[in-house]
């Protein structure tokens, strides 16, 4: 594939322009699994819905769907969910799921005459104890910081993933943490946007994850700068999740099967 990489030197006097040929290698599609199963604490869980997609070359701007899959969800009792695709979007969805918390669940992909499958745990979540808010963070000490608490269980190790949304960036901030230096004790997420004004509206997810998809996502957002985009642009190395191809090992599918409940708080700044 060839783009057109334009370099412009400006002097005082003039300025030129030199056309370089980039010729970039290209891999053949792989499938991209989103499998994200997240059950929102006071809900029944039962509508979920899991996004297939292609691998596109590094300067494409559209990502092409994985359309016509056969998708399946098994329980530990072989209770069978379908997900059905939404007008070729390569969406699945199924509105009879049933969350079980620290149950198993099997997830299967046939797509193009090749099987993906994988394995993960539905894992619980604490609920948030409050939210605190700083006006004076930051560099500058003139930044809004929030801090979301929670109390961490004893006894056990957590992984949470963090999502925090509000209008002013064009993507949700991310983190991931592990409770290995705070056992038991009552901490918190953080967010800090420097545009943040009064009246403006935070919403607050943690997701109950598993230790593979921590290290997973800690992997992701390492290779993520602040001005590179979001964890799920090209990344400068291929991350491994925890699908594979039981047909065909050698082409692996990207992404991670994900089953997680959720906790949500909605702050409003003051």
């Amino acid at each position: 594939m060839k783009k057109l990489l334009y370099i412009c030197a400006l002097t005082m006097i003039f300025s030129c322009e030199d056309v370089i040929d980039v010729n970039l290698e290209n891999e053949a599609p792989r499938l991209v699994i989103d499998a994200s199963i997240s059950w929102l604490k006071g809900t029944p869980g039962n509508e979920q819905s899991i996004k297939l997609s292609l691998s596109a070359p590094y300067f494409e701007n559209e990502i092409p769907p994985a359309n016509n899959a056969i998708v399946t969800i098994t329980d530990m009792n072989s209770n069978v969910f379908q997900f059905n695709e939404i007008d070729n979007t390569g969406i699945y969805r199924n509105t009879s799921f049933v969350p079980e918390l620290n149950a198993t669940y099997t997830l299967s992909i046939m797509y193009n005459d090749e099987t993906y499958t994988a394995e993960e745990s539905l894992i619980p979540v604490v609920p948030f104890d409050f939210v605190e808010q700083n006006n004076n963070g930051g560099f500058t000490g003139e930044d809004v910081e929030i801090k979301a608490y929670y109390s961490d269980p004893q006894d056990e190790e957590n992984y949470y993933f963090f999502e925090f949304i509000s209008d002013i960036p064009a993507i949700p901030t991310l983190e991931v943490y592990n409770d290995e230096f705070t056992n038991g004790n009552q901490i918190f997420g953080y967010y800090t946007e420097e545009d943040l004004e009064a009246g403006d509206e935070v919403t607050i997810r943690n997701y109950g994850v598993s230790e593979r998809f921590y290290n997973f996502m800690f992997i992701l957002l390492q290779q993520n700068s602040e001005e590179g985009g979001g964890p799920f642009e090209t990344q400068p190395a291929t991350v491994r999740g925890n699908c594979i191809n039981t047909s065909s090992p050698d082409n692996y599918p990207l992404g991670f099967f994900r089953l997680s409940e959720v906790d949500e708080i909605t702050y409003t700044v003051q």
